[in-house]
């Protein structure tokens, strides 16, 4: 055989050798879009399923953050909301958490999730210079970003349902907050399961920004919840 032909057949080996990488490729992606996510919520879960407590156990911290979920257009909060909300009037009630930081999205004029969380918890006997109010808190990210650096909480109680609960904590752990948790699942939620899927993905941005992006969310001038606030 000529050096010509050996030539031929190498190169004409070479597409088919691209061809099969790229197929195994394509047969690949779809485990690797699921797989990914998948295995960083089993991480979080497991990480972190020793920082949640339930009432009667959580090691006592300065402040409980509060994070917003949904209110309906009178002003009354949604069952989750009201549950968070609730968890934490009893942290507070028991003397386990100091202040509340109320963490939700303001964005919109006719839309104030922290305020009628701060509404909701006076009604139930919580003084209010005991409540902060976070109107930037947009996203769970955004809710601990802006407690560490604008309110400069370095311990906290995260109230949450449970679902959330490990991204949250995942999340706070990166950005400075000694953290533990308490679930705040009072009752059984329409459509609750789905959530467990959206988390999946959510948890997988979350390792993104905290590791790759650290995006910057709405700032503005420190706001120190206790006057020792360490930024």
């Amino acid at each position: 055989m000529s050096v010509g032909q050996k030539s031929v057949r190498a190169n004409g080996a070479r597409p088919k050798s691209v061809w099969r990488r790229l197929l195994i490729l394509i047969l690949l992606l779809p485990v690797l879009i699921v797989g990914i996510p998948v295995g960083l919520r089993w991480w979080t879960d497991y990480r972190y399923k020793q920082d949640i407590y339930d009432l009667e156990r959580v090691p006592p911290r300065r402040v409980a953050i509060v994070f917003g979920a949904g209110v309906w257009p009178d002003g009354t909060l949604s069952a989750v909301l009201a549950d968070r909300v609730d968890t934490a009037i009893a942290l507070y009630q028991q003397g386990r958490v100091e202040k509340l930081l109320m963490t939700g999205d303001n964005r919109f004029a006719n839309y104030n999730e922290p305020q009628h969380m701060r509404e909701y918890a006076l009604a139930r006997g919580v003084p209010d210079g005991d409540i902060v109010l976070d109107y930037a808190g947009r996203r769970t990210y955004d809710s601990c970003y802006r407690a560490r650096h604008i309110f400069g909480v370095t311990d906290a109680v995260l109230v949450t349902q449970a679902y959330h609960l490990d991204r949250a904590l995942f999340l706070a752990d990166h950005i400075g907050i000694d953290a533990v948790g308490v679930p705040a699942d009072q009752r059984d939620y329409q459509f609750i399961e789905q959530y467990w899927w959206r988390e999946l993905f959510a948890t997988t941005l979350a390792w993104w920004e905290v590791s790759i992006s650290h995006p910057i969310p709405v700032m503005g001038e420190k706001l120190p919840i206790f006057p020792d606030a360490r930024y």
